[in-house]
């Protein structure tokens, strides 16, 4: 297509100071190289020693200066040579069969270092200090050191998941699972209204500049599969898709006529373009539609409001139910996660924690189990609008029903009054329920309710919820959560504003903060901010104190 010879996506990616692309290689596997990005700490040259600074990286080679990407050609299939030499397991070449035979991928390598982020000490250990700020959380603990032997264990029960479809090879790998880094999803997609490749693509590198660790493939409009495929060639993180939406295309948009052969067709297609997780509405039986007769908003899923038109029109069962087995299959051959899905999330505050919600996540739950008969790995779709005093609630539900399979929550909202600003009234939600051990946040742009997303709303969601992930690794103890917020306190402490900037989610909007009201270069070495100025500035008064020698 003419219209990328001018596409330059590096682009995107230029503006990242003090901070560089690195690679770790690996030891079990020495052929393989975990991304990570490298941030300099430079304190006051004059007295404190250079130091580094790793931290998980999802941006794909995009990032990496010694790397020529042409979109048109696509990313380098870097697990191309893995999947050559291995052999299937009874016809499966999914990563729980390896892990239930005991087998360490590539995979699993890969994910264990890019989890661990090198784990280097910046600051002196302070005993009391550790105690005071070690996790609460009850329902689970994670190791000093993710190990790929943990991984494996983590996937073979069922609580983690490496989405990776054999015909994704240039995805990198990453790892879903509460006792991991807690990962955000971005939806991206085309819409009947607006239509465009070339938008879609943006989103997808704008969606990584930020942060994301996978992307759902959304698309309602024209031009479904080729959009998916030039996403697909181009994304080093998982897609995922909705097959339902593509379905409904293909019967001309009539509910009625849709059925297991022409749906069967899509995930067959799908599968062979490379898309690494479904989400599947198997959930949603006839009898569970009445339940939701006398709720505020209904049904919000699209997904599950096509499966409830269709099951009410006929009288029939699912027919995704019905087949699921069949499904199965399909997915194990492939080595397709599931996401299944949830078709009876409230879309209000008023709605949370029904009936209608939970009876559809305990089928989720008969589900999960056979999935994992079948060798797939699965995960499940949680909520949608809930109160923070019912979050607590939806999480041990769903560890109960679903036997601990890792959950993937929209947000949830926590208020519906804040219509352009549901990034924030959701990421509230997700902070929470990922600290209580969600293992993936998927997330709110400010025009959910409202319109298609563009770049800039891509950016705030991604923003609000890296922020909500960050949060709840905090909370939950992850390993390598802490140590950027002890290297940037410090920064702010010694008034290294250099270093704050770095180390910051946003550098460019965080320095722009801080020369709108002291623009001039000598500024960066003040030991004040324009809030408090030289004589009501806590910090420095506080330093004062300890270098007089009054305590």
């Amino acid at each position: 297509m003419e219209i990328f010879d001018n596409f330059n996506p590096k682009e995107i990616f230029k503006d990242q100071p003090e901070s560089k692309k690195n690679y770790i290689n690996g030891t079990i596997y020495n052929n393989i190289k975990v991304p990570m990005r490298e941030i300099k700490i430079l304190g006051n040259k004059k007295k404190d020693q250079e130091k580094k600074l790793y931290v998980y990286d999802s941006s794909g080679p995009y990032s990496d200066e010694d790397t020529n990407i042409n979109i048109k050609e696509g990313l380098h299939p870097l697990r191309k040579e893995w999947l050559l030499k291995r052999k299937p397991i009874h016809g499966s070449t999914s990563q729980i069969s390896y892990a239930k035979k005991g087998i360490i991928t590539e995979e699993m390598e890969f994910v264990a270092i890019r989890e661990s982020q090198k784990n280097e000490i910046l600051f002196e250990k302070n005993l009391e200090r550790e105690n005071r700020l070690k996790s609460r959380n009850k329902h689970f603990t994670i190791p000093e050191i993710i190990t790929p032997e943990f991984v494996r264990k983590e996937i073979a029960s069922g609580r983690a998941i490496i989405p990776s479809n054999i015909n994704h090879p240039e995805v990198e790998p990453m790892i879903i699972g509460r006792s991991f880094l807690t990962k955000v999803n971005a939806n991206i997609g085309n819409s009947a209204i607006h239509s465009s490749i070339e938008g879609e693509l943006e989103k997808l590198l704008w969606s990584l500049r930020w942060g994301a660790d996978t992307i759902m493939d959304l698309s309602t409009g024209k031009n479904i599969k080729e959009t998916r495929e030039w996403i697909l060639r181009n994304s080093p993180i998982p897609v995922g898709t909705v097959p339902m939406y593509q379905a409904l295309e293909k019967v001309g948009g009539n509910i009625e006529d849709l059925n297991w052969n022409v749906y069967r067709d899509v995930i067959i297609e799908q599968a062979e373009q490379g898309v690494d997780y479904f989400t599947v509405h198997a959930g949603i039986l006839l009898p569970h539609v009445q339940l939701t007769k006398n709720r505020m908003t209904g049904i919000v899923s699209r997904g599950g409001a096509i499966m409830a038109k269709w099951c009410t029109t006929h009288h029939k069962e699912n027919f995704i139910y019905t087949h699921f087995k069949e499904l199965c299959e399909i997915m194990r051959h492939y080595d397709i996660s599931f996401s299944l899905g949830d078709a009876l999330r409230p879309g209000s505050i008023a709605d949370a924690n029904d009936e209608a919600q939970f009876a559809e996540l305990k089928t989720l739950g008969e589900l999960t189990k056979i999935a994992w008969n079948y060798d797939v790995q699965t995960m499940i779709e949680g909520p949608g609008h809930v109160p923070l005093h019912l979050i607590q609630e939806n999480m041990e539900k769903q560890f109960e029903y679903c036997h601990e399979a890792p959950f993937y929550t929209l947000g949830p909202l926590t208020t519906d009054f804040a219509p352009g600003y549901d990034h924030i009234t959701s990421a509230i939600g997700a902070a929470v329920i990922g600290w209580y051990g969600c293992a993936m946040l998927c997330y709110v742009t400010p025009k959910e309710h409202l319109g298609l997303p563009n770049k800039d709303d891509v950016k705030q969601g991604l923003i609000a919820y890296k922020i909500a992930a960050h949060a709840s690794d905090l909370a939950k103890g992850h390993p390598a959560a802490r140590s950027r917020d002890d290297a940037l306190s410090y920064a702010r402490y010694h008034f290294h504003w250099e270093d704050q900037f770095h180390l910051s989610l946003d550098p460019e909007t965080a320095r722009k903060h801080h020369d709108e009201s002291l623009p001039e270069e000598k500024n960066l070495h003040t030991p004040y901010c324009s809030m408090c100025g030289p004589r009501f500035c806590s910090m420095r008064i506080s330093s004062q104190i300890y270098e007089d020698k009054k305590i």
